[in-house]
Parts: structure tokens; sequence; C-alpha cells
């Protein structure tokens, strides 16, 4: 009942707060110290393994499209495929993978969108030097955040997952 009490002093808190910028008057106290009160860490990785096969599917095709060009027939259609898998690997690359850790909740991108998982929701948190995985409960699905594939910092995620895991009573396994 405590949590949807701060949800709700949040969402009347940045409510007035708009109707005060529109005013012209600086916003109430309660936003700033609310956000320092709710502040998150992202422990952001990068993607490096998935772009560098697409840039080698990129250059096999184009290798293989330079041979066939000879008989002259679909060379735009192979160019366009190259330059499209070198900038879905450039999309890949750039844009960076992360786990956010909140008070009461964790997120991170899968599928293109942006998934949250309640503590509530979470079975036990496994931490080792080479990666982190966090297990639902009752499924057999977890996130697994690896320092091989996404370059991710595990040894900063995992202290920081064992402060949220103390604070919500959740099960650490160190392997």
């Amino acid at each position: 009942m405590a949590r949807s009490w701060e949800r709700m002093v949040q969402r009347n808190t940045k409510q007035v707060n708009k109707q005060r910028k529109k005013q012209g008057k600086d916003t109430i106290y309660a936003s700033k110290s609310s956000s320092a009160a709710g502040s998150s860490d992202v422990f952001k990785g990068r993607n490096i393994v998935f772009p560098i096969v697409l840039l080698l599917l990129g250059i096999m095709f184009w290798v293989v499209g330079s041979i066939d060009e000879a008989r002259g027939q679909g060379i735009l259609a192979n160019w366009l495929g190259v330059v499209l898998y070198f900038l879905l690997a450039a999309l890949i690359f750039f844009r960076r993978p992360f786990l956010k850790v909140e008070r009461a909740r964790v997120s991170t991108i899968k599928y293109n969108r942006e998934r949250w998982l309640q503590a509530s929701e979470i079975e036990k948190i496994i931490l080792s030097r080479s990666m982190v995985a966090l297990k639902y409960k009752g499924k057999r699905k977890q996130w697994v955040f690896s320092r091989f594939l996404n370059r991710y910092d595990t040894a900063a995620m995992g202290a920081r997952l064992e402060q949220f895991a103390k604070a919500n009573n959740i099960e650490v396994v160190h392997e």
C-alpha cells in the first residue's frame, strides 16, 4: 500500500508541476526530492558479436556479388542487400542494451521494447564473474546479462543487484 501511495503522490506532483510550469512558477520541492529518492542505476552494455556477424555476412554477399557481376544480373539488389546488412550492423552496434535497477523493479530492452520485472516476480538472482541472471518466479525464463556478448560491467551490476536483493528479500546465488 505504501508503494501505491508513493506512486499516487508522484503522479499528483507531476500534474501540479505541469500546472506550475505553465504559470511560470518553480516546481514544488517534492518533485525534486522524489526524483532523487527514486533514482535508478543504469548499466549499459555494447552489442559486438551480432554486428560483427552481420558485417561478415555483408562482406560475404559483397564478394559473392562481385564474382557474379560478370553476368550483370541483379547488381542493384546485391548492393542494396550489402548496404542494408551494414546499416543493420551499425544500428545494432550503436543501440546500447541496458539494465536499469530501480528500488522495486528492474528493466531492460527485449525485442525492441522496454520490459520491466517487478521485485515480487523475481525468484532469484544468479551472479558470476562473467554473467548476471535474473530468474522469474514459476517460469523457466530468465534474463541473462553477459560480459562476453554485450560487454556489461558484471561486477558493478552484481554489487547493485545484491543491494536490490537485500532490500526486496530475493535469494542471491553466487557461482
